[in-house]
């Protein structure tokens, strides 16, 4: 990693940080959008769970954001010493650690409530007696130092304070740029077994080795895979987002039964879990047999439910697991290339019944893909008083944004690529999610974090049916884009003191379900703006959302009272009604039915099918007489996924066959010419689907 490298990447960070000062008021620190970027990059990678920013300092106290995981039994708390210097300027090593012992300051008061001169509607006091009333549940701390410089601070060692472990972590623009630079996967989960369990895991070598992989069947004692999930938790899940959902729901009460009632039983009732490795090292034990040593890069990619079954089975039911053991198949890659197409297959196959059963939901989805080939394409109406039509700029992967403008090789053609993209404009998948969940009516899933609501986000989009977007989507996730940000742009400027991001998402949900979505969206994409009379509405929407979260029955936490579903039913039960000064705007529920990409997508299915049937039955597959090459490499994504779904409908063709069209699928989104082997393989697929279409309309 050169020199040149680094800076040019703290260069494009601090670009970030400064776009992202202007976009929003002048209120809103430095500090605050360099910690909510830098969490956001860990995020991406997987390396914590979520954020939450919380800017607090005070005499010897310091916090810049939190989150809690595995269940409120971890909480990851943030500081941040941010020098806004570029190049990197070098942090001193008592720097580093003034600010760790500031945050462990944090955490020590709020565990013994010597909170009470905070303000008590303010963030930072929720904050401290969350943490207060889950002081006997919580069992691992980490704390984490983030800097724009570049740290002299060696590896801190874990500490055992009472119940809890206390681990300290330093992210600098240096190792950031490292995780970046690397493609944004997790810095790797390395494992001493020797050291941390006092012996290695015995393990059968399978017989013979080939260039692809090797694998180990491992049988593990319970209590070493609930350490690993506490000391690690959801990291050892990030490689795919298959084994991330399972663990999404409550403990499995079967895996939980089981462990209670016959720990004995377990290593016959349950299937284990399929894990991942880069290497592993073996050594000889007294027995004769070999056994694993050391792990690097450890991921669990099936079994993440029966994992966290077993360890908050251990630490909520207070259970003794010292019988329970769980078998491990561990495959080593040997080639790191083909990690990301040999992972997901281990999952998918050994979870044909799991009813999220399609591929990772990555920034390299096809409705990721489109989203950004569209957000490229398409040119906003210029707004009033302006001339110059312009993008919305969608960061498809964290970062895009300034290494686009970064190819640019004049002074000249980054100047236009700003104008043309401005950073106001620019957006993420996190962001669109939260969009269409607060459009959506899901203001307390938004208010759970960014994250956990993509992933909820996600799941919805699956269970709903998928869709390519079209133009026409991506003109009305604009339009809420649009609303969103403004909306957040009048709660900022009325100063309510705190909460801001949960007023907003309650508010644009408000907004949707007083009009029963018939804000004017189309208008609002034509004007890049709200109306007067939107805006208004906007703001008592906004004092009647804030009255009512920062009251929470019971004197109930405010931040976890806007979690919860409660929060938003009791919001509706409240008598409201719309200002008369909006309703003349309001569109007729036609205009709503006809924004419902799904709709459209059907239609176009049934169109493409060439039989005018109002069920879409049949894929877009071609006439007998039809060149299938020619066909194959014609299909649009949107009639790949219709085909897709027929096939999976179907219940005739392999695992293996059914990865090959949504890999087809893909490629097209990519606008990639799929292999000649890889057409003959879909000219099969849809032959096959063509001829049950037959005989069915033969038989009916």
């Amino acid at each position: 990693m050169s020199d040149t490298g680094l800076e040019q990447f703290a260069e494009n960070f601090r670009q970030d940080i400064i776009a992202g000062s202007r976009d929003v008021d002048a209120g809103v620190f430095s500090e605050e959008q360099f910690t909510d970027l830098m969490l956001g990059y860990l995020a991406d990678a997987g390396e914590i769970d979520d954020r939450e920013i919380c800017s607090h300092q005070a005499r010897g106290i310091k916090v810049n954001g939190y989150a809690f995981f595995n269940d409120n039994e971890g909480l990851d708390l943030f500081v941040s010493h941010y020098t806004s210097e570029c190049p990197p300027v070098r942090v001193a090593k008592g720097d580093l650690q003034q600010q760790l012992k500031r945050l462990r300051t944090f955490f020590d008061r709020a565990i013994r409530r010597d909170y009470t001169n905070l303000e008590e509607s303010s963030p930072a006091f929720d904050l401290a007696d969350r943490i207060y009333q889950l002081r006997n549940r919580l069992t691992h701390i980490r704390l984490f130092v983030l800097t724009d410089g570049i740290a002299s601070i060696d590896a801190i060692e874990d500490e055992i304070c009472g119940s809890y472990r206390i681990s300290g972590h330093v992210w600098d623009i240096q190792r950031l740029h490292r995780l970046v630079s690397s493609e944004s996967r997790p810095e790797p989960i390395e494992i001493d077994l020797v050291s941390e369990f006092g012996k290695p895991l015995l393990c059968l070598p399978m017989p013979e080795e080939n260039s692809v992989y090797t694998s180990y069947l491992c049988i593990i004692p319970a209590d070493v895979l609930a350490d690993l999930y506490g000391k690690f938790g959801p990291r050892l899940l990030e490689r795919n987002v298959r084994a991330y959902l399972q663990v999404r729901g409550n403990v499995n009460k079967g895996i939980r039964d089981t462990v209670l009632n016959q720990p004995h039983m377990f290593l016959a009732y349950n299937n284990g879990i399929s894990a991942t490795a880069e290497n592993v090292e073996l050594v000889d034990t007294d027995s004769g047999a070999p056994g694993i040593r050391r792990i690097r890069d450890f991921q669990i990619v099936n079994g993440g439910q029966t994992t966290a079954s077993i360890y908050h089975t251990r630490t909520k039911d207070k259970k003794d697991i010292s019988g329970v053991y769980v078998q491990v198949k561990l495959t080593v890659l040997k080639n790191p290339e083909d990690i990301d197409y040999i992972v997901p297959k281990i999952s998918e196959y050994a979870n044909s019944q799991n009813k999220i059963n399609t591929a990772d939901f990555t920034s390299n989805d096809p409705f990721h893909v489109t989203i950004q080939k569209i957000s490229r394409q398409m040119w906003a109406p210029a707004k009033r008083g302006s001339q110059m039509e312009t993008h919305w700029y969608y960061e498809r992967a964290r970062g895009q944004y300034q290494d686009d403008k970064a190819r640019k090789i004049t002074p000249k053609q980054r100047r236009v690529f700003g104008e043309q993209n401005p950073t106001g404009q620019r957006f993420t998948k996190t962001d669109l999610a939260k969009f269409e969940q607060s459009w959506d009516q899901l203001p307390h899933i938004v208010s759970l974090g960014a994250e956990k609501n993509y992933r909820d986000f996600i799941i919805r989009y699956r269970e709903r049916g998928e869709f390519v977007p079209d133009a026409e989507y991506f003109r009305l996730l604009i339009a809420q884009a649009i609303l969103f940000r403004r909306t957040d742009k009048i709660v900022q400027g009325l100063k309510y003191g705190g909460y801001k991001a949960n007023i907003v998402t309650y508010t644009v949900a408000l907004l949707s379900k007083l009009t029963n979505q018939r804000v004017d969206l189309e208008r609002t994409w034509k004007a890049q703006a709200l109306s007067p009379a939107l805006e208004d509405t906007i703001a008592t929407l906004s004092r009647i959302v804030h009255a009512h979260i920062t009251i929470p029955p019971g004197g109930k936490n405010i931040t976890e009272w806007c979690k919860k579903e409660e929060c938003w039913e009791s919001l509706q039960k409240e008598n409201i009604s719309l200002p008369d000064a909006l309703k003349p705007e309001l569109v007729d529920d036609e205009t709503v039915r006809a924004r419902d990409a799904r709709t459209r997508c059907r239609t176009e299915e049934t169109e493409a099918s060439g039989t005018g049937q109002a069920d879409g039955h049949g894929p877009a597959q071609p006439r007998e007489s039809v060149d299938y090459e020619q066909f194959i490499r014609k299909l649009t994504p949107q009639k790949w996924l219709k085909i897709i779904r027929d096939a999976a409908g179907a219940e005739c063709f392999s695992h293996e066959e059914i990865a090959l069209l949504r890999r087809m699928q893909k490629m097209s989104g990519r606008g990639m010419k799929p292999k000649k082997e890889q057409v003959l393989q879909a000219e099969k697929i849809l032959q096959t689907l063509a001829e049950g279409d037959r005989k069915e309309g033969a038989d009916s």
